[in-house]
C-alpha cells in the first residue's frame, strides 16, 4: 500500500474531480459513510445512542457533520459543536452544515471549555472528532486546543475524520495537542502522519478508504512511499548444505565489545543463514566462543586497544573473495586505526556490504566513498548515527526523517535503513517503505546487532539485495513482538529478539497472510 503526502492527496482529489469527474460533494459522502460503517462496526446499532460531533471549518468538518447526519438518520441523538463560525464554513462543508441544521440536528458553535459542553460529552457514547485536517503545520491553540483537551479527558471512544486533530499530515508529529483517537479512518490512501510516530499511536486502529477512487488514482507510481509488506520466503532446498543458505562474513567486535559480534553473527543462523563467519581481534574471539560455538572464527591481528588492526586488512579481503556477503563495523570501536581501516575496506569490498554501528562512525568521515563501491551496499543508521551522515541535528531529521533518507540513498547510490519506531528503508531510486512491525522494548542495546545478521540471513536465503533488507527489517520486528507478547515489553534483550527468530521465520513460512493481519492497514 502507498502512503501519501498532504500534497500528493490533494493532487488526487483534484484529479478525481477533474479527469474522473467524481464530484467533491460525493468524494464527502463516501468519506463521511467509510466512517459511519467503523462506528457500526465498533458500535453496532447506533438507534437511541449519543454522539457528539466537533467540526471544524474545512473539508474535514464538512466529513464530519456528514457523520452525524448518517447517525441521526438511523436513530441516533448528535449534538454538533462547530469550532468556527457558521459563516466561514464554504463549499460542501456549508451544504452538509445546512442539511444538518434543516433536519433538525442541535448545533452549536463552540466558545470554549464549560461544563454544559462537559456535561453533553459525559453523556455520549461516542465522539467524532473533525476539528482539524491533514494540514496542520502549525501549534494548535486557543479554543482548538481546549476542544482536544476536552475530548482527550472524556474517557470516550473517539473516531477521528483522516487523521487526528493536531497531528501533522506530513511528518506525524503532535502539534502541540493532538486528539487520542481509538479509531481513525483516513482516505485514499494512508497519509504519512498517519504511518510514521507519534501520529500512528494517535490514530489508533486505523483503517483507509479509497472512497470510490478509481485503482489508477491512488496506485499512482510516482507516490513513492510504501508500507513496508513482507514476502513470499524462497523454500528452503531439501537437499541444501551450509553453503546453499549463504555463507556471511562480520567484520565485528573489539576488547570490551564482545556482544556485537555474537548477536550479529548468530542471528545470521537463527534467521536461516547457513554459514556464519567472523572475523574479529584474537583476544576477543575465546570470550565469544563460549557461546558462539556455530561460528566460524577468523582471530585477527590487533591494535593495542585491542581493536582490529590495520595490518589484517589483506587478510580480511582474501576471505571476501569466499563469502556471498559483508558485514562491518558493530563493536568494532573507535580506535582510530581500525576506523581507518574500515574506511579502505568499504571500497575494496566487492561484495554486497552492509555498514554499522562504529562502521557508520568511520563513514560519517568520509560518504564519498560509497560511490567509488562497485557492489551493493546498504547501512543501517539510527538517529544519532544518520546525523552525523547529513550533518543535520536529529530534530532535523524528525522533521523530515523520510526526505533526508531518500536523498542520502539517491546521492550514494546506498539502501538506508533508518532505524526507529516504525523504520524506514529508503531505496536508491526513491522509494521508501514504512516497516510496521516492532514494538518499544525492541529500543535495547544490541538490537541492531539483530538486525544486521536477520537482513544478511535473508540474502542467504535466497532475496535479492532490496528484498532481503525489507524483509530482514520485518523480520527483526516481527521477533521482537513475538517476544513482547511472551515477556511485555519491559526488559527484553537483544537475545531475546534473536531467540525467537526461528519462530518468527516458521509463522512466516507457514501462513505469511496471517502474520501480515496483524499489521496491515484495513481498507474498507
Amino acid at each position: 500500500m502507498r502512503v501519501s503526502t498532504v500534497e500528493q492527496m490533494r493532487n488526487m482529489d483534484k484529479r478525481a474531480m477533474e479527469e474522473y469527474g467524481i464530484e467533491g460533494k460525493l468524494l464527502m459522502e463516501n468519506a463521511a459513510h467509510a466512517v459511519y460503517f467503523i462506528i457500526l462496526k465498533v458500535i453496532g446499532n447506533v438507534r437511541g445512542k449519543n454522539f457528539v460531533t466537533f467540526a471544524g471549518p474545512g473539508n474535514n468538518g464538512g466529513d464530519a457533520i456528514a457523520v452525524s447526519r448518517k447517525l441521526y438518520s438511523n436513530g441516533a441523538n448528535v449534538k454538533i459543536y462547530l469550532m468556527s463560525d457558521p459563516e466561514k464554513y464554504k463549499g460542501h462543508t456549508r451544504m452538509n452544515y445546512e442539511i444538518a441544521e434543516k433536519i433538525g440536528i442541535p448545533i452549536e458553535q463552540f466558545m470554549g471549555d464549560n461544563a454544559i459542553v462537559r456535561k453533553n460529552i459525559t453523556t455520549a457514547n461516542a465522539i467524532v472528532d473533525g476539528i482539524l485536517g491533514t494540514g496542520t503545520s502549525r501549534n494548535v491553540e486557543g479554543k482548538y486546543a481546549e476542544a482536544i483537551k476536552i475530548i482527550n479527558e472524556s474517557g470516550k471512544t473517539v473516531f477521528s475524520v483522516d487523521i487526528p486533530s493536531g497531528i501533522d499530515g506530513n511528518t506525524g508529529k503532535v502539534m502541540g495537542i493532538a486528539v487520542k483517537a481509538d479509531y481513525t479512518v483516513t482516505f485514499g490512501l494512508p497519509k504519512i502522519g498517519n504511518i510514521l510516530y507519534p501520529g500512528y499511536e494517535y490514530c489508533g486502529k486505523l483503517y483507509t478508504s479509497h472512497i470510490s477512487f478509481p485503482p489508477k488514482n491512488y496506485e499512482d507510481r510516482e507516490i513513492k512511499v510504501m508500507i513496508n509488506e513482507p514476502t513470499k520466503l524462497p523454500l528452503r532446498m531439501k537437499d541444501g548444505h551450509k553453503g546453499t543458505f549463504g555463507d556471511a562474513l562480520f567484520i565485528a567486535g573489539a576488547g570490551k565489545y564482545y556482544g556485537a559480534p555474537y548477536f550479529s553473527s548468530i542471528s545470521f543462523l537463527k534467521a536461516g543463514g547457513g554459514y556464519s563467519r567472523l572475523a574479529s581481534p584474537k583476544s576477543v574471539i575465546p570470550f565469544i566462543g563460549v557461546e558462539g560455538r556455530e561460528i566460524v572464527f577468523h582471530p585477527m591481528l590487533e591494535t593495542e586497544d585491542g581493536s582490529i588492526s590495520y595490518i589484517a586488512r589483506d587478510e580480511i579481503l582474501e576471505i571476501v573473495k569466499n563469502v556471498d556477503f559483508v558485514v562491518i563495523g558493530p563493536g568494532t570501536s573507535l580506535n582510530e586505526e581500525t576506523q581507518k581501516l574500515i574506511l579502505d575496506l568499504i571500497p575494496q569490498i566487492d561484495k554486497p556490504l552492509l555498514i554499522d554501528g562504529d562502521g557508520l562512525t568511520a563513514l560519517s568521515k568520509n560518504v564519498d566513498i560509497l560511490n567509488e563501491r562497485n557492489a551493493e551496499t546498504v547501512i543501517t543508521p539510527h538517529l544519532g548515527e544518520m546525523s552525523r551522515l547529513v550533518n543535520k541535528n536529529i530534530k532535523e531529521i524528525l522533521d523530515n526523517r523520510i526526505e533526508i533518507a531518500r536523498n542520502f540513498a539517491s546521492n550514494y547510490n546506498t539502501i538506508v535503513v533508518l532505524k526507529g519506531a516504525h523504520t524506514q528503508v529508503a531505496m536508491t531510486d526513491g522509494r521508501v517503505y514504512i516497516n510496521l512491525s516492532g514494538n518499544s522494548g525492541m529500543a535495547t542495546a544490541g538490537s541492531g546487532d539483530v538486525l544486521t545478521g536477520t537482513i544478511a540471513a535473508m540474502y542467504g536465503l535466497g532475496l535479492k539485495f532490496e528484498d532481503a533488507i525489507r524483509m530482514g527489517v520485518f523480520v527483526h520486528g516481527f521477533s521482537g513482538d513475538i517476544a513482547a507478547e511472551r515477556k511485555g515489553e519491559d526488559g527484553i534483550t537483544a537475545r531475546d529478539i534473536m531467540e525467537f527468530l526461528p519462530e518468527a521465520v516458521k509463522k512466516i513460512r507457514q501462513n505469511l497472510e496471517e502474520v501480515w493481519n496483524r499489521y496491515k492497514v484495513e481498507v474498507i
